[in-house]
């Protein structure tokens, strides 16, 4: 109902006005629901009154001799009850009786023994509706003694007159009350409701990631407002940080290109001398070469995916390769970049399989492993598990745990709690995961240790039957 009103206000006008109008309209509407009953109730209690008056004008025989009155008498008693004829009836008898010489003929006969209350108020419209002056029987009890039965016949505009009279108190009172409602609500709202909104809606309107911080102190207000202006601030502060982190990336993918550039160039070299150390007659350089060849080649494919990465979302190249071997190979670089004591284990069956980019997924799998040991685990392990509709890859550590200052923003650049750490790991490794239509989460984290989970759609799997296999120790 509502909302049908404020299609008929004017669009242009404020929240505070609109506020004004409605609260005057539906206090209108309840002293309208009001009037109803309360009308109806007046018309009864002056027919009442009119039944009392013609008890006492009727008790007024018993003080005359042989109870009989003249007709100046008679006048006077029946001008000062307002009717035109007087009757008490005492166990169905007629006792009492005064009228006019010239009775007028009764319009309308009105019973209040039987009368409901939905009777009672359609004869009061019926009443107000009236234009002529018609003459009614009014029989009930007398309110002086129920056992008499009093009836009175008289006129019907002195009623409406005064049922009028009362409508105009009751609309003049409707209104001062409605003025007084609706100014006090007004201002209870101008002071609780509209100068904050308004005050929140400048904020908005006039944010600007670039502009500094306005300086406006958090409200204090436990209510929604409250809450609401509180979130705006966050909202505000979290918005000009990510704006500044981009602008950061922005120069830092500047940079991060014409190094990487120049970098590739010098890897390309790097490579060429790795393939010419195969033709060595030395068995340790002829083992090695390999693995260096292998890391060097990682090394290229990892910058050019650094230039590319800076430009765009990343490329996955998809093939289904052994999850196992992978997490092997990274065991292999761990131990060649002699880190005593930290040992990766799989918790992966030789046959566990999955559809993804491997160089992508050795970056994801190598720095989370890297993480942890640098945070300061002795173990870590990778497992992994199909379900019915995705497929999950778990790394588990041992080590101290990730602080909770920096769970909140784990995935974003240059988000760190380790001294030293540029907080680009995890970023990568989310970008890669997302990239292959996946996601990446903390599962856990405490002093027993820490645990990522990937999980990727069921179709990147084949379910195997996991067994624990153990690294060989560095």
């Amino acid at each position: 109902m509502e909302l049908r009103i404020l299609r008929f206000l004017p669009r242009r006008i404020g929240l505070s006005a609109r506020l004004l109008m409605l609260t005057v309209f539906f206090v209108m509407l309840t002293e309208v629901l009001l009037f109803v009953p309360s009308i109806s109730r007046y018309r009864l209690v002056y027919l009442e009154e009119k039944l009392e008056a013609s008890h006492l004008a009727g008790l007024s025989l018993d003080a005359t001799p042989d109870r009989m009155v003249t007709a100046q008498l008679t006048s006077t008693l029946l001008r000062h009850v307002g009717a035109h004829a007087v009757g008490l009836y005492e166990d169905g008898k007629l006792t009492h009786n005064l009228m006019v010489p010239e009775m007028p003929g009764v319009d309308r006969e009105i019973d209040l023994r039987d009368d409901t209350f939905v009777e009672l108020i359609a004869d009061a419209f019926d009443t107000l509706g009236q234009k002529r002056n018609r003459i009614l029987r009014v029989i009930g009890p007398s309110p002086k003694d129920p056992s008499v039965l009093a009836v009175v016949v008289l006129d019907e505009t002195p009623l409406r007159k005064e049922m009028y009279d009362y409508s105009q108190r009751i609309l003049g009172l409707s209104i001062v009350i409605a003025v007084v409602t609706a100014g006090l609500l007004y201002l209870s709202l101008q002071v609780l409701l509209v100068r904050p909104m308004r005050r929140l809606t400048q904020r908005m309107v006039g944010f600007s990631p670039d502009a500094p911080a306005a300086g406006v102190p958090p409200s204090l207000r436990t209510d929604e407002l409250g809450i609401a202006e509180r979130a705006l601030t966050s909202m505000q502060e979290e918005l000009r940080y990510a704006f500044r982190q981009q602008a950061r990336l922005a120069a830092l993918g500047s940079g991060v290109s014409k190094l990487g550039h120049d970098l590739r160039n010098i890897l390309s070299t790097v490579q060429v001398l790795s393939d010419r150390l195969a033709d060595s007659a030395d068995p340790e350089v002829k083992q090695l070469t390999p693995r260096l060849v292998r890391a060097v080649n990682r090394a290229v494919a990892l910058t050019q995916a650094t230039l590319d990465f800076a430009t765009e979302r990343p490329a996955v190249t998809p093939a289904r390769f052994g999850l196992a071997d992978l997490v092997q190979e990274i065991g292999q670089d761990t131990a060649v970049m002699g880190e005593d004591g930290f040992r990766l284990e799989s918790a992966l069956a030789p046959d566990f399989e999955v559809e993804a980019d491997r160089d992508q997924f050795q970056r994801v799998l190598g720095n989370l492993v890297r993480n942890a040991r640098l945070a300061g685990a002795r173990l870590a392990e990778i497992g992994g598990a199909v379900g019915p509709e995705s497929a999950s890859i778990t790394v588990k550590d041992d080590g101290p745990g990730i602080a909770e200052t920096v769970r909140p923003k784990l995935f974003q650049p240059f988000n760190t709690g380790r001294p030293g750490g540029t907080g680009l790991g995890l970023a990568i490794a989310r970008d890669l995961v997302v990239a292959h239509g996946g996601e990446i989460r903390l599962v856990e984290s405490g002093p027993e240790g820490t645990i990522f989970r990937i999980d990727l759609p069921a179709s990147n799997a084949i379910r195997t039957v996991s067994r624990a296999t153990r690294l060989p120790e560095t």
